[in-house]
């Protein structure tokens, strides 16, 4: 698709440098796609302890690991 859009030049070319992206728009992809995960994270973090009466789950880390894994 096709867009035309005004975007400060120097904005742009950092945007660039900290994706590595060769072109604008991989630059523009690549830019987007970050927003949406963030906003997918976002959304998760607000549900999270929404559950009012659900038992807390210890979390394991390190140790053994479970069988699928190894």
């Amino acid at each position: 698709m096709k867009k035309t859009l005004h975007i400060d030049e120097k904005t742009l070319r950092e945007a660039r440098e900290a994706c590595g992206a060769s072109t604008d728009t991989e630059t523009m992809r690549l830019g987007l796609e970050a927003l949406i995960r963030h906003a997918a994270s976002q959304r998760l973090r607000q549900l999270r302890g929404s559950e009012k009466h659900v038992v807390d789950v210890p979390r394991h880390r390190g140790g053994a690991a479970s069988p699928a894994r190894r």
